[in-house]
Parts: structure tokens; sequence; C-alpha cells
């Protein structure tokens, strides 16, 4: 009777740890995500605009490019990389971003931006 006891117990710590082990997986996820959102907002120091490709104004293609950049902490573009939009355009959004500077911050970091490339231009 005794060891039924002791098993029970046993099993009842073994949840409570795997349940332990699941906040602390949340906690460091939650923790690990507010640097990447903080990155996010690095204000722009200065933006050059994307050349818009002739053949994209022949074929009449205009909208957004989405590009992820990697900021060094002086607020130079080290990479810029189209993650999306249309495929036209995104060679000229990624050589406009690679121009652009930001504010310096405490180390590299990457920040999403968008491009949007409009016709009347």
């Amino acid at each position: 009777m005794r060891r039924i006891c002791f098993d029970s117990g046993l099993r009842g710590l073994r949840r409570a740890g795997v349940e332990f082990m699941g906040v602390c997986a949340l906690a460091l996820l939650v923790a690990l995500a507010l640097p990447a959102r903080a990155a996010d907002e690095r204000a722009v120091k200065s933006k050059v605009a994307p050349t818009y490709p002739e053949i994209a104004k022949r074929m009449r293609i205009g909208g957004m490019v989405q590009v992820e950049a990697t900021v060094d902490a002086d607020g130079k573009v080290i990479d810029a990389k189209a993650v999306n939009g249309n495929r036209v355009l995104e060679p000229a959004a990624e050589d406009a971003v690679r121009k652009w500077k930001f504010e310096p911050g405490p180390g590299p970091s990457k920040v999403t931006v968008q491009l949007n490339f409009a016709l009347n231009q």
C-alpha cells in the first residue's frame, strides 16, 4: 500500500516538472521575441528611393515589396533581402534599402520595411 502512494506521488512530481518546463519554455520565447520587436522600431535617418525597373513600367507592374534588412550598431544596412512582393521589383527594392541609414543602436538588428512601387512614379 505504501508503494502505491509513493508511485502516485512521483507521477505528480513528474507532471509538475513537465508543466514547469512548459512555463519556462514559454517565458524564454517571450523574452526572445521582445528584443526583436524593439529592433523593428529603429528610426530611419535617410532613405533612398528605389529606381523603378523599366521592364516593370512597360509591363505595368506595381505594388508593395517587403524587405528585411540587417542593420549594424552604427545604423548601416549590411544586408537586405526581399521577403514578399513581385519578383520583378525585388532587386530594385533590395538595392534601395542597402543605401538607407538608420539610427545607431546597441547592436545589430533586423528591420522590416515596405516599399511601394506605384506606376505614377
